[in-house]
């Protein structure tokens, strides 16, 4: 395998910050830079004071704070402190030793919420890009996933972890059927140390769900961005396991999240009837993909309040056909957006709205049904909160929640000159225009750069452990 070419030294965070337009009376605590050897060290949670100042459009997605359904407010600051949300509109003060951040030119808006992902698939991104579902698990996912390593899979994972957080997305739900304790605790911790918000969606192998209690209550719960969900993929043929998942998650407090219907020969494993056999249909459950669903299956998915997980670009990647998003959208059905691993590719947030929308118009030669712009972005930011039952804490730039933010940068050639910039943040934004990530009120990317990652050690350990596993298979 080719190596990777040599990147750029990482910038310092002096630099960083000046490119920024930052100004402080003290230094913003930040995470330790790598070391010799091991992943770098999360930043520290629960920061200082930060204040973004004259954002030329702030898309709060609280209407209460502005105009519109995504609650919009043109040429105002947003100030965090202690890691939330304190304050949003104009002229506001900064506090004694706040950072200051001129945003003018810029837009301000909630970080992503990707509902559904399988970051360990990083290994195979891009291949066997001619199967459909079921030949893509045999060639690719299943004779990889038994190669892996605690080692290489915490390349992987924190490669992709990493991906998506320069794109934007702030919190994630990883879905993961890799079993033994010594993986598992090499997967929470590369995630954990990404200072992403992160649920791991963990398939006990068993009925037993003693694994499951050691995983959340060892590895995840210390984590202080970390949650967990029990994982399972509803079938007839395994309804005694379904079952037993379904009330592991109900002992532990915590959301069922399974794969429903992705293609439609998963008809014969009636799945959603399988779910509503053990009683777990309502609020407590997140079904992934669901493309295959009937108007019964719907009008039961809304009526028990089921949380939904969209994933367009590997649906169709991997020729599964397309959600019934709009039929679901009109019946209110909370829907998020999911990147899904290896078979989307990238994680470019931007691609994943515009193609949810774009599916939908094409399959009904009408460019008016739902979602509209407004819509997807609210999927992808307050909707995904809402799926994952977290809409109290974030998803929207309310006063209180906690301070997961993005700015983006519009001068830039694939998006500039200015027309309607909420349309354009979904058809002409990439990942490149995102110029800061904050979790927590924690700077994670400032200057459109990583903050103390090196990204180019982290590309070749991943390629490294590529490497290694595709000789030892």
């Amino acid at each position: 395998m080719q190596s990777s070419p040599t990147a750029p030294a990482a910038p310092s965070r002096r630099r960083l910050l000046a490119g920024l337009g930052l100004a402080a009376a003290a230094p913003l605590a930040l995470g330790a830079a790598p070391g010799p050897a091991g992943p770098p060290r999360p930043p520290v949670q629960g920061g200082g004071t930060v204040l973004l100042r004259r954002a030329s459009l702030v898309l709060t997605m609280d209407p209460a704070l502005g105009g519109g359904p995504l609650g919009i407010v043109e040429n105002a600051d947003v100030l965090m402190r202690g890691g939330a949300v304190s304050a949003v509109g104009p002229g506001l003060t900064a506090p004694p030793g706040a950072w200051v951040v001129e945003a003018s030119g810029k837009l301000v808006m909630p970080g992503f919420v990707d509902t559904h992902n399988h970051l360990w698939q990083a290994m195979i991104r891009g291949g066997c890009t001619d199967r459909d579902l079921f030949g893509w698990f045999q060639a690719c996912t299943d004779p990889q996933r038994g190669l892996l390593t605690p080692g290489a899979l915490h390349s992987f994972v924190r490669l992709a972890a990493l991906d998506a957080l320069q794109s934007g997305v702030t919190t994630l739900v990883d879905w993961v059927d890799i079993f033994s304790y010594d993986l598992v605790e090499s997967y929470v911790r590369a995630l954990a140390g990404t200072g992403l918000r992160f649920t791991y969606a963990m398939f006990p192998p068993a009925p037993d769900g003693e694994l499951a209690a050691k995983v959340k209550r060892e590895l995840v719960d210390p984590v202080p961005l970390g949650s967990f969900q029990i994982a399972t993929h509803a079938a007839r043929a395994a309804e005694s396991l379904n079952r037993a998942h379904w009330e592991t998650a109900q002992e532990l407090g915590v959301m069922l999240n399974s794969h429903v219907l992705e293609r439609p020969e998963q008809r014969a494993d009636d799945p959603v009837g399988v779910l509503t056999d053990i009683g777990a249909l309502g609020p407590r459950l997140l079904m992934n993909h669901a493309v295959h669903l009937t108007d019964a299956e719907i009008a039961a998915v809304a009526a028990h309040d089921v949380r939904l997980a969209h994933c367009p670009l590997s649906n169709m990647r991997l020729a599964s056909g397309i959600m019934r998003l709009s039929d679901l959208g009109r019946r209110g059905v909370k829907v998020g957006l999911g990147l899904d691993g290896g078979t989307n590719d990238t994680s470019d947030f931007h691609a994943l709205m515009k193609t949810a929308i774009g599916l939908q118009r094409a399959r009904a030669t009408d460019a008016s049904v739902f979602p509209q712009v407004a819509d997807v972005l609210r999927m992808a930011t307050l909707g995904g909160a809402e799926v994952l039952g977290l809409a109290d804490r974030i998803g929207s730039l309310t006063p209180g929640k906690r301070a997961d933010v993005l700015v983006v940068d519009p001068a830039a050639l694939n998006f500039a000159p200015r027309f309607d910039w909420v349309g354009q943040l979904v058809f002409n934004g990439r990942p490149e225009n995102i110029d800061a990530v904050f979790v927590e009120g924690r700077a994670l990317k400032l200057g459109g750069r990583l903050v103390d990652v090196d990204t180019a050690r982290v590309v070749r350990e991943a390629e490294a452990a590529a490497t290694r596993l595709r000789a030892a298979g």
